[in-house]
This record gives structure tokens, C-alpha cells and sequence, in this order.
């Protein structure tokens, strides 16, 4: 995670802290590209708070970050997950141009739910940011996530995927809502392993290239298994 860790939203279900953020470290870029080449990592997944305080919401700072990486190596498979830089063309123009090679953006919940789960966030909003990043970055993959147990239904569920893939979604992460403290949003419900294995085959019937979908998965979990085909 770049970018400090103070969060500029409050959503319901994170348990990072919401504060005004520090300044960007301006060495931070190459000092993860040091990290990453330390840990002889081959797929990397680059996150940040939300930093609504700054123009470009850190899309410069994510760009710097993807291109020391791919500087240092350029085999190495740079999954960014972004916030949603208020779908504004420019901030999602300037991470697609230092070359990710997977576009991940979650949803996290149905749209009926979005006000309650996000802060500040719409689903609307989420969906043109993907859109937009398919549009605008042809050879990119995009991805997305969601969380299960909040109270969303089962037609909620599908419809949020079927919204997914009408913008172009490709790869899909479903995994349980855990309450980080008694301060944050209830679990409605605990989702079984065989619900998260049948909802997995509906979205792969839908048409996502690759889909993970359990109790433990979350947007990151085992995100090396997913191989996109590298234009870079």
C-alpha cells in the first residue's frame, strides 16, 4: 500500500485510518521497486488509500511506483488497485500510461448497499472508472471485487455482475465480509463455501476470463494465478 496510511473516506467496512494524510514520499516509487526486487516478487499488487486531498487523487504517485518497478524488471506483472480518482479521465489516464497491466477497481458491494458500505463513493461512478479504464487502455485487464454478507441478494449479486461485464470486467473476486471492529458495519450473513462456489460458476458463465470466489478471498488473494497476456 502506497501513499501514506490515512484515508481521506470512511467507509463502513475498512478499518484503515480516516485523517488529513501526510505529504507523498517522493522516494517512495523506487524504494518499493527495491522491495519488490528483494522479495524476487514476479506479480505485484500496488494499493492505496484514498487521497482526495491531492488533484490527481495519487495517480501520479501510482504511475512512478509502475514505472520503477518496470524499470527495475520489466517482466514483472504490475496489478494496480485504484480508488476511484472521482472517474475523472486524466487521473486514470496517468496510471494507464506508466503501463499496468491489470486495472483492478472493486465495486464491493450491490448498488443497493453502496451508500451504506462506501463513503463518498457511488456505484455509477465505479463502473465508469472501469469503463473508462477499458476504453482508454485497450490492452489493459480489468478487475474488480465484492463482498459478500452485507445483506445483498442473490439477484442483486447477478445484476452486479452482469454490470461488470457490460463494461467490459474481466476478472472478478467475490470473498465474506469480516467486521474488522464492533465500530464497523455487522455481518448480515455468512456466505457458505458451496453458495461461493455456485455464485463462482455463474460469473464464469457470464463470460469472466478468470474468477475467484470463497470466504478467504479478497481482492489481492492469490492474484499470481491470473496470467494476463503482457503488451507492454
Amino acid at each position: 500500500m502506497i501513499a501514506g496510511d490515512r484515508c481521506t473516506r470512511a467507509c463502513g467496512f475498512c478499518a484503515v485510518t480516516t485523517a488529513k494524510p501526510f505529504a507523498l514520499e517522493k522516494d517512495e516509487p523506487p524504494r518499493v521497486a527495491e522491495a519488490v526486487r528483494r522479495m524476487k516478487l514476479k506479480h505485484v499488487v500496488i494499493t492505496a488509500v484514498a487521497r482526495d486531498d491531492l488533484k490527481d487523487g495519487g495517480a501520479d504517485h501510482f504511475a512512478r511506483t509502475i514505472r520503477a518497478i518496470h524499470e527495475m524488471d520489466p517482466s514483472i506483472i504490475v496489478e494496480v488497485l485504484v480508488p476511484d480518482f472521482h472517474a475523472q479521465d486524466w487521473c486514470i489516464q496517468i496510471v494507464l500510461d506508466a503501463g499496468p497491466d491489470i486495472y483492478n477497481h472493486n465495486m464491493e458491494t450491490v448498488e443497493r448497499l453502496t451508500p451504506l458500505v462506501r463513503s463518498r463513493a457511488k456505484y455509477r461512478t465505479s463502473l465508469r472508472v472501469l469503463h473508462r479504464a477499458k476504453e482508454l487502455g485497450p490492452g489493459v485487464v480489468t478487475k474488480s471485487g465484492v463482498m459478500l454478507g452485507l445483506g445483498e441478494k442473490e439477484t442483486e449479486l447477478f445484476q452486479t455482475m452482469d454490470d461488470l461485464r457490460e463494461v467490459g470486467c474481466e476478472v472478478l473476486t467475490m470473498g465474506q465480509y469480516l467486521r474488522p471492529t464492533p465500530k464497523h458495519l455487522p455481518v448480515v450473513e455468512y456466505i457458505t463455501p458451496e453458495q461461493f462456489s455456485y455464485y463462482g460458476d455463474i460469473a464464469r458463465g457470464k463470460g469472466f476470463l478468470y474468477v475467484a470466489s470463497g470466504p478467504l478471498v479478497r481482492s489481492s488473494y492469490h492474484a499470481a494465478d491470473f496470467h494476463p497476456m503482457v503488451r507492454r
